[in-house]
């Protein structure tokens, strides 16, 4: 085998007793390399897992001599093993080094030898062999599936927002501007708000997976400066129908965890998370317990960090607050009809954690310059978008999903970080 075969012709996941007696290939790195004097017994891992490899004659001195987590690649033919581990092992002829990992090492990949998640992140390519830390990224890839399958399967199609916008998409609040071309003042979007919005003048039902963007000046376990959102938009539905998609689709992720990925569950850390009905809670109804509670709050209050983590032990779990006080609300959302005072609107929480953030959306382009000027915000700045709601807009409704918290809650991390590859941060602008 020359350094130019590199082709592998299985995972270690797939070297069991029905290839007894073949041919192998397989890819990956040292983890361990046990010397024994006349043969040496080295564990090779790859994405899938790892196998034991054999090593005796010409092959022993080479493979003595490569430092742990070297690229390798060998071949051998399967045998039975008599490891308390593995059930057949390979018998080497061919082990070829092909990139040597230089030592000290930054971190242990293995997870033996824990580091700080800021160490961790700095060589994060390197920690990615960790298998802790691979199975949250497997269910972070298979959530992102089911997502894209429960939206498809309900009429939606999925679409691609501009992330460069030219103005304020939600009144110009933690935006990251930036000159463009022409001295021309751009930003980064927080938000495909307004051209999701737009887009069911013709589409109708639209999704999309995207990076999102927010200058906001918090380090906690939760916030992030580079986000990633799943974010819908329908016309012809009530605010009631698009939470009913969300709460499916929550449902749905936990239960594809729950059936189909216990194996990277339990690698993760992570207990099964078994989601039924989520509760509704209105806003006026969550002032009323926290009051009970000792908290003092006046309608028209925006519930504080502390108020929520009140109102999540009162509710462990998921759950929708609706009905928001109108005033707390962006200029889009649309008003209750019988209680103009409040929202049509929700927020989805897991105990004092905001996941989600929706509601139906004002259609009228008389009364969206109405709520602009009664925000303080410019109606002209919008002219772009409001035109469009003068083309026959329909009535629709919404919602903005963090993904990434989502993900940080069913694959039970505490820290939003672990679940993002390159997380960026108010400090973090590498790797």
């Amino acid at each position: 085998m020359s350094l130019n075969d590199i082709k592998r012709t299985h995972y270690a996941r797939q070297i069991d007793r029905s290839l007894i007696g073949q041919q192998v290939r397989v890819g990956g790195w040292i983890e361990d390399m046990r010397d024994i004097g006349k043969l040496a017994f080295a564990t090779i891992r790859d994405v899938t897992g790892k196998c034991q490899v054999i090593v005796t004659g010409n092959n022993l001195q080479s493979a003595l001599q490569a430092p742990r987590q070297s690229a390798v690649i060998v071949r051998g033919v399967v045998q039975e093993s008599k490891a308390r581990d593995f059930s057949v092992e390979l018998k080497a002829s061919e082990f070829i080094v092909l990139t040597e990992a230089v030592h000290p090492l930054p971190i242990d990949p293995t997870g033996r030898v824990e580091s700080a998640i800021d160490k961790r992140l700095d060589a994060r390519a390197l920690d990615l062999r960790n298998p802790r830390i691979q199975a949250i990224f497997h269910l972070r890839s298979a959530g992102l599936k089911v997502v894209r399958e429960t939206l498809g399967s309900q009429g939606f199609i999925e679409v691609n927002t501009p992330k460069i916008i030219g103005s304020a998409s939600e009144g110009g609040a933690n935006l990251f501007g930036f000159e463009y071309f022409a001295k021309r003042k751009a930003y980064l979007a927080q938000s495909p708000q307004l051209y999701k919005e737009q887009l069911t003048l013709g589409l109708d039902r639209v999704f999309e997976i995207g990076p999102y963007f927010r200058a906001e000046n918090s380090h906690t376990v939760r916030h992030l400066s580079e986000f990633t959102s799943v974010d819908i938009e329908a016309g012809f539905l009530d605010y009631e129908e698009v939470m009913d998609i969300l709460e499916q689709l929550v449902r749905r992720v936990a239960l594809e965890f729950n059936e189909n990925h216990k194996a990277e569950l339990k690698e993760a850390g992570a207990k099964e998370i078994s989601i039924t009905k989520i509760d509704r809670l209105t806003y006026e109804q969550c002032i009323d317990e926290l009051a009970k509670e000792g908290e003092k709050m006046e309608f028209g209050d925006d519930l504080s960090d502390s108020a929520l983590r009140r109102l999540g032990s009162l509710h462990p779990g998921f759950y929708f607050i609706i009905d928001w006080p109108l005033n707390l609300k962006p200029f889009y959302i649309h008003e209750k009809e019988e209680n103009t005072k409040l929202s049509k609107s929700f927020d989805l929480q897991y105990n004092y954690l905001e996941l989600a953030s929706g509601g139906r959306r004002l259609h009228s382009p008389a009364m969206l310059r109405k709520r602009l000027a009664e925000q303080g915000l410019n109606p002209d700045s919008f002219e772009e978008h409001l035109k469009a709601f003068d083309w026959g807009m329909p009535p629709h409704s919404g919602w903005g999903l963090g993904y990434d918290r989502l993900m940080m809650v069913l694959t039970g991390q505490q820290n939003v970080r672990e679940v993002v590859l390159y997380p960026r941060d108010t400090e973090r602008l590498t790797p």
